[in-house]
């Protein structure tokens, strides 16, 4: 029987508290950190689609780590439009590594989320441990719904980029923009719209072709 566990957890962040969900499989064998859409629109660490990827990656050997951005819950903070958030996720990756040592690590991220894990992998790969794994869905990117902007930093060739076709926040011709000068392949999902309603099993079936378990 798998010893898979869900665990919640308040780490000590820059300005304070973040509250994390932790999917933990019966052997960690990896880092995985993932990221909710816009705290500003109801997001959390509740969201299907975040929920969705932490398992995925529970299930491929991961400790997944799903924060609550600051404002959110019991994370404390304002929103930073991405910047202050970015300094706590590596502080969410630091705690992580100080129980589970110097595993690989991935990123996953949601809308907004996506857009933050863009921010951390750029400085992640700064560093001595950059992610070995990333995974974005709904990828926000250029102008989105209530005139929000954002300047999405570039990712690894071998990053996992899903967007839905009939997604109604970022529009598809955004991400396709972003990604054209990267030459990072999209994997368009038919009729999907932001929120993957109904089709969050085909985030599953893609991650799971596209990687193996870790060792």
């Amino acid at each position: 029987m798998s010893r898979a566990a869900t665990e919640t957890a308040l780490i000590n962040g820059p300005d304070g508290p973040i509250e994390l969900i932790i999917d933990t499989p019966e052997h960690v064998r990896g880092i995985a950190l993932v990221c909710h859409p816009h705290p500003l629109f109801h997001g959390a660490n509740t969201n299907k689609v975040a929920h969705t990827l932490a398992r995925v990656f529970r299930d491929l050997g991961y400790a997944a780590l799903r924060p609550n951005f600051r404002g959110v819950g019991k994370s404390v903070g304002e929103h930073d439009n991405g910047i202050a958030e970015t300094e706590d996720m590596l502080a969410v990756i630091s705690w992580a590594q100080s129980r589970w040592g110097g595993l690989p690590l991935a990123l996953g991220g949601f809308s907004f989320g996506a857009y933050v894990q863009t921010r951390v992998a750029a400085r992640l790969a700064e560093g001595v441990t950059p992610a070995g794994r990333i995974v974005l869905v709904g990828t926000a990117a250029g102008q989105v719904t209530g005139a929000r902007s954002y300047t999405t930093l570039p990712v690894a060739k071998d990053s996992l980029i899903i967007h839905g076709e009939r997604d109604e926040t970022v529009a598809l011709a955004n991400v396709l923009e972003w990604a054209e000068p990267q030459e990072l392949p999209v994997v368009v999902v038919a009729g999907a719209d932001h929120f993957f309603h109904g089709k969050l099993h085909i985030i599953r079936s893609i991650i799971d072709r596209a990687w193996s378990p870790l060792p």
